[in-house]
C-alpha cells in the first residue's frame, strides 16, 4: 500500500534534525534593561533547533521571537520557509519557563525588554552549536517579538548583554512598535535592519516606525521599512481570518507616546510622569487579520535578503 501524505507540505519536509536547547536567562524589569543589569529573577526558557537536510557544515540561521500570543502557527510556517533555503531556525519560547501563556490582555505580566536579554542568551547558545555559523546568525519577530527584533540592534544592548565577537547578521522586524524612544536608539548596528508592517495596524501603528527609520537614515545606518496597503497586524498568520477581527480586551499602548527619561525610565511624553498600563493613553481593542498578499511579499523579501546577506547558493 502506498504512503498517502495527509498534507503534501510534510511530504517535503526540509528538516533533518529538530532539538530542544534550555537557555539560562534573567527576568528582568525594563528598568534594569535599560541601565544594563543583570541582577534579575533567574529562569530557564528554551529554544527549539530545527537544522534542514542539508550537507552543508556550518550552516546559518535565525532566531525567531514570538509575540504576545507565544508562538504561533506563523512561526511554524516562518521555520519551513527557512528551513527550505537551508537555513537553521531557532525558535526561542520566552513564555512557558516563565508559566506565561499570553500577554495580549495584560503587558505587565513580562516588562517588554526582558527578552532582549533572551535573545542575547540565545545567541550565545546557538553560536556554541557545531553545525551553526556563528558569524550568519539572524533575527526575526513580530509584534512583542518585532520590538525585540528591532531594537536588540542598539549598541547599549550589545555592549551589555552580547558576547565579544557575536552579533546578529541582520535584523528582521514585522509590525514591531516604535513608538518609544530610548536614549541612544540611532547609535544602532552596522548589520542591515528591515522592517515589514501595515499601514492598517491599529495595534502597534505604522507611523512611529517611519519616524524611526528616518532618524536612522539621518544616521547612516543600512536600514529599510516595507509597508504593505490594507494589512493589518499579525498579517503573517494563515490561521486567522483575511477579513479583520476584533481582540476586544488586547491591550495596546497605540496612543501613547514614550520616552526614555532620563536613562533607565520610561515616561509618558504627554504627562511627563513614569508610564504605566494605567495610563490613559493605553487602551484596549485591537485588530488583526491575515494578509495572503502581504505576508508572501514578506516571505519573499526576507528570503531574498537572506539569500543575498548570507551568501547562499
Amino acid at each position: 500500500m502506498a504512503f498517502a501524505c495527509v498534507r503534501p507540505e510534510w511530504c517535503n519536509a526540509q528538516v533533518a534534525r529538530i532539538e530542544l536547547h534550555p537557555i539560562q536567562t534573567l527576568t528582568l524589569p525594563d528598568e534594569q534593561v535599560l541601565t544594563g543589569a543583570h541582577d534579575g529573577k533567574p529562569a530557564t526558557i528554551a529554544g527549539e533547533l530545527r537544522i534542514p537536510r542539508v550537507s552543508a557544515d556550518r550552516l546559518p540561521a535565525v532566531v525567531l521571537v514570538h509575540g504576545s500570543g507565544g508562538i504561533g502557527a506563523n512561526y511554524d510556517r516562518w521555520s519551513a520557509e527557512l528551513n527550505g533555503l537551508g537555513i537553521a531556525t531557532f525558535i526561542v519560547d520566552g513564555f512557558t519557563g516563565r508559566a506565561i501563556a499570553s500577554t495580549v490582555e495584560d503587558q505587565e505580566q513580562l516588562g517588554r525588554l526582558t527578552m532582549i536579554y533572551d535573545v542575547y542568551r540565545a545567541l550565545a547558545v546557538l553560536a556554541a552549536q557545531q553545525r551553526i555559523d556563528p558569524t550568519r546568525i539572524a533575527i526575526l519577530g513580530g509584534s512583542r517579538g518585532g520590538q525585540i527584533a528591532l531594537y536588540a540592534s542598539l549598541k547599549r544592548f550589545q555592549r551589555a548583554y552580547g558576547r565579544p565577537g557575536v552579533e546578529f547578521a541582520a535584523y528582521l522586524p514585522l509590525y514591531a512598535p516604535c513608538n518609544t524612544t530610548y536614549i541612544e536608539d540611532t547609535d544602532v548596528s552596522d548589520r542591515p535592519i528591515r522592517l515589514f508592517h501595515g499601514d492598517a495596524d491599529d495595534y502597534d501603528p505604522v507611523a512611529p516606525c517611519r519616524a524611526y527609520v528616518e532618524r536612522l537614515r539621518a544616521a547612516g545606518k543600512d536600514v529599510q521599512l516595507t509597508e504593505y496597503p490594507d494589512t493589518h497586524h499579525v498579517f503573517d498568520n494563515a490561521l486567522f481570518s483575511t477579513t479583520p477581527v476584533l481582540w476586544p480586551r488586547a491591550q495596546t499602548t497605540r496612543r501613547c507616546v514614550l520616552k526614555e527619561e532620563p536613562m533607565g525610565r520610561i515616561i509618558n511624553a504627554e504627562t511627563g510622569q513614569p508610564f504605566t498600563y494605567a495610563d490613559p493613553c493605553v487602551e484596549r481593542g485591537v485588530h488583526i487579520a491575515y494578509n495572503p498578499a502581504a505576508h508572501a511579499a514578506t516571505v519573499r523579501a526576507v528570503k531574498e535578503f537572506l539569500r543575498a546577506t548570507f551568501k547562499l547558493n
